[in-house]
């Protein structure tokens, strides 16, 4: 099956639903879930190298864009985050909205790499319903697990300038038409329903997945436990079959 990184560029609705407005999530899961999943643990102001900089401002910009939003995140905020001065990032990046764009990008290569790396893992042959629990569960791990990046691009994504938005965009499509193939590979071989508009199918589950940054909460049940579920919702629907 293709992976997650092959890329097209034929235009059409973004795999994510963009974020309105800034605002904290109801419960505290987003911020914990991140915590929990054991990122990497930074320092600033060590005197690291341009790279080792580099990085934590995007890290730290990640950070209080999820938590904060697009409008209420300043430069200067960023650099006393990272303990630096305000205009030592203009050595890093052009602006604020190069910053938002790698901070975009890389919130998606993280998503990508986990499906990516969970689809690899599966036999040759392995059928539709498993690959599609595979699929569910490591989109999600990537998107709760892994650290500050994803949430903050499904959170900041509708709000950044428009120019930003279309940078982005190359990648988000690319990944909008891989689960468009994953889709018509299981309706080519009677995995999946053949009446289904997949443009549809594809926007209503990738948007389900990635709503999940604004309400899980891992102190209401575990990661596994909502991986199960949403799987089981999307796989065999709600509504028990009482057709004649």
């Amino acid at each position: 099956m293709p992976t997650a990184r092959e890329k097209t560029s034929r235009p059409e609705t973004p795999a994510a639903a963009p974020r309105p407005a800034a605002r904290r999530p109801a419960g505290t899961g987003a911020k914990t879930a991140g915590k929990a999943a054991g990122r990497t643990a930074v320092k600033a102001g060590t005197g690291g190298s341009a790279l080792e900089t580099r990085a934590l401002i995007l890290h730290h910009a990640a950070r209080l864009l999820r938590e904060n939003g697009y409008a209420a995140v300043s430069l200067r905020q960023i650099a006393a985050d990272v303990n630096i001065k305000a205009g030592s990032i203009y050595y890093h990046f052009a602006s604020k909205e190069e910053i938002l764009f790698h901070v975009l990008e890389e919130g998606l290569r993280q998503i990508v790499r986990e499906v990516d790396k969970a689809v690899a893992g599966l036999p040759p042959g392995t059928p539709f319903r498993e690959r599609l629990r595979v699929v569910v569960r490591s989109h999600l791990h990537g998107l709760l697990q892994v650290g500050e990046f994803p949430s903050a691009n499904i959170r900041i994504y509708g709000q950044v300038p428009e120019e930003v938005r279309r940078r982005h965009y190359v990648a988000r499509r690319a990944f909008a038409d891989w689960w468009d193939r994953f889709f018509a590979e299981a309706v080519k071989e009677g995995s999946l329903r053949a009446d289904l508009n997949l443009s549809v199918v594809r926007v209503f589950v990738v948007a389900a997945l990635n709503w999940t940054v604004e309400w899980y909460d891992p102190k209401r049940g575990s990661f596994d436990a909502l991986a199960d579920q949403i799987y089981t919702i999307i796989a065999d629907g709600l509504v028990l079959d009482q057709r004649p």
